[in-house]
């Protein structure tokens, strides 16, 4: 079995909340669960998040139970393209949202294999046996630095370009989607997050305020109230879902709140 738990906060100093989180415990026996954190002005990026959210589940409802590895990643990366091309055009036609995007991760879970679909900086990360692997790429300008040796990992969690997207859905009218499966096993954890979480707590930390939480629900406020300690200076949203030997099971097989 597999559980859910989710949380999403404004933070300290944004005064609109364009995270947006979806979580759905049983899409046809898969658990289906984004995180999509908008950009733009005039509010643009909540209309973002939420039409990214909104186009990618909806697209995901008629996947059938029992579908194949490879019929999961198809149909998340057309959902994922999708959404990209139908915000494009919305903001194409409306001069206030011209140029808004969203970032998103998509994870299609059952008990053995998990399907991730990305775009932008938000984050999808496993953890187990005491360790956390980043299993996402962000594409944002100081990763292309990091990566070509221009600036090291610790210069660019401090870097004043570091929410540069090199890649967002939504603002160019046709996308790459990275699109990955890998297996999964009983005592596994995966954890979403937009990058008002990540920025401000090293996967180090993490791991130690996961496996030191006892349930998904207390774990995902504890990450929260982290990111607002660290300073809160973006909205902060985290999914966490459980292959369920993980002692993270928590009472409720599904919990969605505002923390703070």
């Amino acid at each position: 079995m597999v559980r859910t738990a989710n949380q999403t906060n404004v933070g300290r100093v944004r005064m609109v909340n364009e995270d947006r989180a979806f979580v759905q415990d049983d899409l046809n026996g898969f658990v289906l669960a984004i995180v999509a954190d908008g950009m733009g002005g005039h509010q643009a990026g909540d209309v973002a998040s939420q039409m990214a959210v909104d186009i990618i589940q909806g697209e995901l409802q008629s996947l059938p139970a029992g579908a194949s590895v490879e019929e999961r990643r198809r149909r998340v990366k057309s959902a994922i393209e999708l959404a990209n091309e139908k915000i494009f055009d919305f903001a194409s036609q409306r001069e206030n949202y011209f140029g808004m995007g969203t970032t998103v991760v998509t994870v299609l879970a059952d008990e053995h294999a998990l399907v991730i679909g990305h775009i932008g900086d938000s984050r999808a990360y496993k953890i187990n046996d005491g360790a956390i692997v980043q299993l996402t790429e962000d594409h944002s300008l100081v990763n292309e630095l990091v990566k070509n040796g221009q600036i090291t990992r610790e210069e660019a969690t401090h870097h004043p370009r570091r929410n540069v997207l090199t890649r967002a859905l939504g603002t160019e009218a046709t996308i790459e989607v990275d699109i990955q499966d890998l297996n999964w096993n009983q005592g596994d954890l995966v954890l979403i997050c937009s990058d008002g979480l990540s920025s401000l707590i090293s996967s180090e930390q993490l791991l130690t305020l996961v496996n030191g939480s006892g349930e998904l629900e207390h774990a995902a406020s504890l990450l929260v109230n982290e990111a607002l300690e660290a300073g809160g200076d973006d909205n902060i949203t985290v999914v966490l879902v459980s292959n369920t030997a993980n002692p993270l099971t928590g009472d409720a097989d599904h919990v969605n709140g505002e923390a703070g």
